[in-house]
């Protein structure tokens, strides 16, 4: 596995070894002990979460308070999708900033998103199927979320305004300074 670190330092792209031959091909997904050591810390990954989408479908931008901070492995296993991690961590030097990268079924990248970070993601192609580890499980009381389209981040969602379909939910989310429910740069949310 390749791990390669982002704008934002914590987001990391890793891209598995495929090996591949006429029968089809071998990957391995998730290597715990080589994560740990590129890292230098400990995730317990506790859940795995699975969506299908059609093109245009955009989720986000989401996260979840301490004590139920997550952080998210994501990865595509049909399809392609754009995938989008935002700094929330104030007084961080790459607050308000995102990383967006291209995930698809052919390319076999993944993107871990840490706890700190707000994650969305559009849909590129119908039926495209998402799949991602969580370290911490779903708390209603906890979720959270930033405008998709706030101006400030700017997001470049690689689709029309027009063709994005969104939750109720994802419609109405606060714009980034609009919200005091965002993490504290420095602080160590896996301790």
């Amino acid at each position: 596995m390749n791990f390669t670190r982002t704008s934002i330092f914590d987001v990391v792209i890793i891209e598995p070894i495929v090996n591949g031959d006429h029968r089809g091909y071998f990957v391995e997904t998730f290597r715990e002990d080589k994560l740990e050591a590129f890292l230098g810390y400990k995730i317990n990954f506790c859940q795995d979460n699975e969506s299908k989408s059609s093109r245009g479908v955009l989720r986000g931008l989401h996260y979840q308070l301490p004590p139920f901070a997550q952080t998210k492995l994501v990865r595509v296993i049909q399809g392609k999708v754009l995938d989008v991690a935002v700094d929330i961590r104030k007084n961080s030097p790459t607050f308000g900033q995102y990383v967006a990268v291209e995930l698809s079924a052919e390319n076999k990248r993944q993107l871990l998103v840490p706890r700190g970070c707000a994650h969305g993601f559009v849909v590129l192609e119908d039926d495209t199927v998402f799949a991602y580890k969580v370290d911490s499980y779903y708390s209603p009381e906890c979720d959270r979320g930033i405008a998709f389209d706030d101006p400030k981040i700017g997001v470049d969602w690689q689709l029309p305004h027009e063709e994005l379909n969104l939750s109720a939910k994802d419609r109405v989310q606060p714009k980034l300074t609009e919200t005091d429910d965002l993490f504290e740069y420095g602080v160590d949310y896996y301790g």
